[in-house]
């Protein structure tokens, strides 16, 4: 009997810690879409969403609601449970990766020693929720706009390997805090500069973003992947693509950035979460600005920078890196 208490307890203590982070990471997406409409109204002169609530601060929930109780319709000739379980997929995946996203000094779930691997393998999950959502909806926009996404998260992804593993090898650890603490005298946005630009526009590549967010381009496919989802099908996808940029700005901020490190050492007594908060809306914002101000790019273009000259450039400096540490003898113990 004893067993079974201490079971039950240990499970009960897990649902809480993911709610901890599962809830305020849903809340944070709600509101991002909020900021990021609100941005753009400013940057384009003129007003944001005002109505329903003060400033329009109800406006995400107003938009959930309408989404929740809004008809889902599935095509005729789609095949329904893969249309159904894709865009689950996506948004499941892209909540996946915080379990090991640390937003304090012990602020995580989980922290394991191979957490970067874990990364890898689940952001590589997530193309499958595209590609099974495109294939399902029995249309050739829809399949060609998943056709598009994969080829450009799997073209970008490699690229966002060959970085991580050059501060991996420099730190000598797959452990996120353990990359954080090796920025305590030097955050690596310093030391690694080409290497955090070849990272920042390699996860705007990744999450389909302005200026490539190709699979949405609506002169030539209409609304990329998800034209035929409605109602909460279209919300899961909405919320795994901010979810997903979200993830990115954590990762930007814990590998460049120094995590929840403060930028000066006398400001160590604020909290650890409040640093990481803030380097991570750093990153939102910079991802809104990037939509306001910058041209799409032609997929021969996007395709060309991330094979032509993200490839090279990242293989090179890692390949680099590595002779220098052997050269000189400070390959991390």
């Amino acid at each position: 009997m004893m067993f079974y208490y201490k079971l039950l307890v240990s499970l009960l203590f897990l649902v809480v810690k993911i709610l901890v982070i599962i809830v305020p990471l849903l809340i944070a997406v709600a509101y991002f879409t909020l900021a990021e409409r609100k941005l753009l109204g400013a940057i384009q002169r003129r007003r944001g969403p005002n109505v329903v609530g003060v400033f329009g601060l109800l406006q995400p929930l107003a938009d959930g609601l309408k989404l929740f109780v809004k008809e889902a319709i599935i095509p005729s000739n789609a095949d329904k449970f893969l249309f159904i379980i894709g865009p689950v997929i996506t948004f499941s995946v892209s909540l996946l990766s915080w379990a090991v996203i640390p937003i304090g000094q012990y602020g995580l779930l989980a922290e394991i020693d191979l957490a970067v691997l874990y990364l890898f393998a689940v952001s590589s999950l997530g193309v499958y929720g595209i590609i099974i959502s495109g294939w399902s909806s029995n249309s050739k926009y829809a399949f060609l706009g998943a056709l598009r996404s994969t080829a450009q998260m799997v073209s970008y992804e490699v690229s966002i390997g060959f970085v991580i593993v050059v501060i991996v090898i420099c730190s000598g650890s797959f452990n996120l805090q353990a990359i954080i603490n090796t920025q305590i005298n030097a955050w690596n946005c310093v030391t690694f500069f080409p290497l955090f630009l070849i990272f920042f526009v390699s996860a705007l590549a990744e999450t389909n973003r302005h200026p490539f967010d190709l699979p949405e381009a609506e002169a030539e496919l209409v609304s990329g992947y998800n034209v035929e989802y409605a109602g909460m099908g279209f919300a899961l996808f909405s919320l795994g693509e901010y979810t997903s940029m979200l993830q990115m700005s954590a990762l930007n901020s814990i590998l460049f950035f120094g995590g929840w490190l403060a930028p000066i050492g006398f400001l160590s007594f604020v909290p650890n979460s409040f640093w990481f908060g803030l380097k991570i809306g750093f990153f939102v914002i910079l991802f809104v600005v990037m939509r306001a101000a910058l041209p799409r790019y032609r997929y021969d273009q996007l395709m060309n920078l991330g094979w032509k000259s993200f490839l090279p450039l990242s293989l090179a400096y890692l390949l680099f890196t590595f002779c220098t540490l052997i050269a000189f003898n400070m390959l991390p113990a």
